[in-house]
């Protein structure tokens, strides 16, 4: 479990098959979770100053893997103990979304992120994404995409202002709104709001 906060920008040392080597100043122990770009992935070999991790074929079937390369998003999984400043993401990719709008706001920036039809009634105006583990709130949602504002700390502690039209993105749903369409939409009744309100505190 992470919590969407980036810890390091960290560059890849290689990615040859299913092995990603990462150098960091971070040093977790083998068979750690680190989440990469937003993709929880399990630690396999330690070098100097650098971590080796794995992809499995399922993985890399739903990323934008073209990524994987120069600098990346890392953020360790998240202790008990730890302050949950962004929101629950589990660093499981729902899919992948693409930059259509970059516009200047301020001192912030307002970016589009096209989002495929299938996670579009999961997007929920002032909810929460996690794009390329980054945890964001959800500004408006139109008819094929959602507007994020980013302000200049996150645009400073993440890659963001780097990026360009036409990126693709990783993107992860909030899971408690993907839980919860899940269980209404897989329902036999309609259920009654008593109902509803039981489901959302099981989260």
């Amino acid at each position: 479990m992470f919590t969407g906060l980036i810890r390091e920008k960290a560059s890849v040392e290689s990615f040859i098959n299913d092995s990603l080597k990462i150098k960091a100043s971070y040093r977790p122990n083998i068979g750690d979770s680190v989440a990469v770009n937003g993709v929880c992935l399990t630690v396999f070999e330690l070098g100097e100053n650098t971590f080796s991790l794995k992809l499995s074929n399922e993985t890399k079937s739903m990323i934008a893997h073209e990524n994987l390369s120069g600098l990346v998003h890392i953020e360790p999984a998240m202790r008990a103990s730890d302050r949950l400043d962004g929101h629950f993401v589990q660093g499981h990719v729902d899919g992948i979304g693409e930059v259509v709008d970059i516009s200047k706001d301020g001192p912030s920036i307002n970016m589009l992120i096209k989002v495929p039809k299938e996670l579009r009634a999961l997007m929920i105006p002032k909810g929460s994404v996690a794009i390329d583990g980054v945890s964001l709130t959800i500004n408006s949602v139109l008819s094929e995409s959602i507007r994020l504002t980013l302000i200049p700390h996150t645009l400073e502690e993440t890659l963001f202002k780097e990026y360009k039209l036409k990126r693709r993105v990783n993107i992860e749903s909030d899971m408690i709104v993907r839980s919860l369409f899940h269980i209404l939409k897989n329902f036999k009744k309609d259920p009654s709001w008593d109902e509803i309100d039981k489901w959302t505190h099981l989260y």
